[in-house]
């Protein structure tokens, strides 16, 4: 439940144009819950019980390859007309059945004309560096990842955050991390995305670091007004300062008198939620890093003080994350169902839509001519 909580909070931070999900849960009630609560995009491309693909309904979507280790689709851009092959990878444990991986990327290399996305957990490291602790490394089976990757062609997109992507959720000598998840790109993606930038996020609600893959990092800055946010009557003193602050020091009209006291309480209110609350999705960026500071110290020690250290600020962002789950229901203006059933597919419908009406990507000028040009 909170790694399907969490995903759903970061779609409403990023807007997510595809999603890829790795081993879902595999009993049929709960996948159906799954669809149910998860309302992040409109096509489920492939549902198995290893990967699942979801994508925004402006791609056309079609299956090239549907393997037990791999899916890769054929992604068309209906507003932007950028055609992109997507390929989803999971691959075995297994050193002969990962060979087969290698091949069904060496035979769609060999004609591949068009820009390239592979990403997904490819369970072989590059080298010594992406590993601490654990079984020795098996160079055959990294010496046969490394020629697969230069012979396709593609290239390591890097990433910003921790370099291990895996743990295995002990601690002491019993504790081993791993690179296993990572995004590659051939010069046709890389040309067509020059600003990608990939980021390991921290391993809240599960054993693997989420990739979070922008490629545009442009952000625009909104003035928010004034709103009552819901959370804040939960907080003790709540009551006490809207007691003190809803007093006039003066007689006269009183819709005057109703207005002074609003605005009162609302300057109250306001500096009262900056203290006690902060930016609430600053906040939540900040801390993602400390949690990013914290599984890094428990990487390099893991001690069961880092581990205790860890699982604080990770329950602190929770927290946050709780908030920010309340402010989106009363954004949102709608009736939301009980607590822990939360139905999110006509909120993102709806939001989605807004963002897409007031995006404008080309204008016609008086001849009728099209514009799409930046300047």
């Amino acid at each position: 439940m909170q790694t399907f909580e969490r995903l759903i909070t970061m779609h409403r931070q990023h807007h997510f144009e595809f999603i890829r999900i790795l081993e879902p849960m595999q009993q049929s009630n709960k996948m159906e819950n799954y669809k149910r609560w998860i309302g992040l995009a409109q096509a489920v491309v492939n549902v198995s019980n290893k990967i699942w693909a979801l994508i925004d309904e402006a791609f056309n979507v079609d299956i090239l390859y549907n393997t037990t280790q791999q899916i890769t689709l054929r992604l068309f851009h209906t507003e932007t007309y950028v055609e992109l092959t997507l390929t989803l990878v999971y691959a075995k444990c297994d050193v002969i059945e990962i060979i087969e991986l290698w091949d069904s990327l060496y035979a769609m290399a060999s004609d591949m004309t068009v820009p390239w996305l592979e990403g997904g957990d490819f369970n072989v490291i590059w080298d010594e560096e992406e590993k601490f602790c654990g079984l020795p490394v098996s160079l055959n089976e990294v010496d046969d990842f490394r020629h697969c990757i230069n012979t396709c062609n593609l290239t390591d997109l890097g990433f910003k955050g921790s370099i291990y992507t895996w743990r295995n959720g002990r601690s002491e000598e019993d504790c081993f991390f791993k690179r296993l998840d990572r995004c590659l790109g051939n010069i046709e993606f890389q040309q067509t995305f020059p600003g990608v930038e990939v980021s390991h996020l921290s391993k809240i609600g599960s054993d693997h670091s989420p990739m979070l893959l922008k490629c545009d990092t442009e952000s625009l800055t909104i003035k928010k007004s004034f709103r009552f946010l819901n959370f804040w009557v939960q907080h003790a003193s709540f009551k006490d300062l809207v007691k003190e602050n809803w007093k006039a020091d003066f007689a006269a009209n009183p819709f005057v008198t109703f207005n002074h006291k609003l605005k009162k309480l609302k300057k109250a209110l306001s500096t009262c939620s900056r203290a006690t609350y902060g930016d609430i999705f600053q906040k939540i960026a900040s801390l993602e890093k400390v949690v990013l500071v914290h599984e890094r110290q428990f990487e390099l020690s893991p001690t069961q003080m880092n581990r205790q250290r860890l699982h604080k600020v990770q329950a602190e962002m929770i927290k946050y994350l709780e908030f920010e789950e309340q402010f989106w229901r009363q954004k949102a203006g709608m009736a939301w169902f009980k607590d822990g059933d939360r139905n999110t597919r006509f909120f993102h419908a709806q939001v989605n839509g807004r963002r897409k009406r007031l995006k404008l990507t080309r204008i016609q000028d008086s001849l009728g001519n099209w514009v799409e040009e930046e300047d």
